[in-house]
C-alpha cells in the first residue's frame, strides 16, 4: 500500500475498478513480470478520467517507463492524440518501443531519449495536457518549462507528489529521501501559492496534483 490513505480505503477503491482488458492488461502483466513500477490502479483510473474529460490533441509525458501511461492516455483521449514522452533509461526505452510497436502506436507515441530538463528546454510546441511521472526530485525544476509549454487552458497532472506520505509527515521521512521530499514540497508550494494557478492535491495512489491556469 502507498501510505497515503488507510489500507482499507485503498483496497475498497481498487475493488471498485474493473480489471483492465486488451493492451493495458498485457502491459500490466509485462510490468509485473519484469518488476517495472507503473502508476497505481486508482491513479490509472484517475488519469483515464481526466484525459477522457479533457480530450487533448497533444500530450507531453515525463517518464515513459514501459509505455503504460502513454498507452492509457492515447486510448482514453478518444482524439488519437500526438503524444511525446521523455525517458532517459535505455532499458525502459527498449521495453517501451517493443510494447508500442506491438500495439501499432509507434508513430502516435514518440519517445525522446535523454534528460527531462534538457529535452524540455528544447521543446517549443504547446501541449494540452502534461503528465509528470519522472525525476521525483526535479518537479520544481520541470515546472517553469511545463508552464511555458502548456496551452492556455491546458492542465498539468503530477504523480507521486505525496511520496509515500513523507511529504506530509516528518515522521515518515527516510534519511536518504530527504532531498526528494524537500523538492517535492517546493513544487507543491509553487503550484499552490501562485495566484495565476489553481491546484488541487488529491490523496490518491501516491498523491496527485492537478494544476491549471486561472
Amino acid at each position: 500500500m502507498s501510505g497515503i490513505t488507510h489500507d482499507y480505503m485503498e483496497e475498497y477503491i481498487r475493488g471498485l475498478i474493473p480489471d483492465s482488458q486488451g493492451p493495458l492488461k498485457t502491459l500490466e502483466e509485462f510490468a509485473k513480470e519484469n518488476a517495472v513500477p507503473i502508476v497505481q490502479k486508482e491513479t490509472a483510473k484517475f488519469l483515464e478520467f481526466m484525459v477522457n474529460m479533457k480530450k487533448p490533441m497533444r500530450i507531453l509525458e515525463l517518464g515513459t517507463a514501459i509505455g503504460y501511461s502513454a498507452t492509457l492516455m492515447y486510448e482514453a483521449a478518444g482524439t488519437k492524440p500526438h503524444i511525446t514522452t521523455i525517458e532517459r533509461d535505455e532499458n525502459m526505452i527498449k521495453y517501451a518501443k517493443e510494447n508500442l510497436g506491438k500495439l501499432g502506436l509507434q508513430d502516435k507515441i514518440i519517445i525522446k531519449q535523454g534528460d527531462c530538463l534538457e529535452i524540455l528546454a528544447e521543446l517549443e510546441e504547446p501541449y494540452d495536457l502534461i503528465f509528470m511521472d519522472a525525476g521525483k526530485g526535479h518537479y520544481n525544476h520541470f515546472l517553469p518549462h511545463c508552464l511555458r509549454l502548456l496551452e492556455k487552458d491546458g492542465i498539468i497532472i503530477a504523480d507521486n507528489v505525496l511520496f509515500r506520505g513523507m511529504v506530509a509527515s516528518k515522521e515518515l521521512v527516510k534519511r536518504r529521501k530527504i532531498t526528494i521530499v524537500k523538492r517535492m514540497k517546493t513544487y507543491l508550494d509553487l503550484v499552490s501559492s501562485d495566484e495565476d494557478l489553481i491546484t488541487s492535491v488529491i490523496p490518491m495512489g501516491d498523491g496527485i496534483a492537478v494544476t491549471k491556469r486561472r
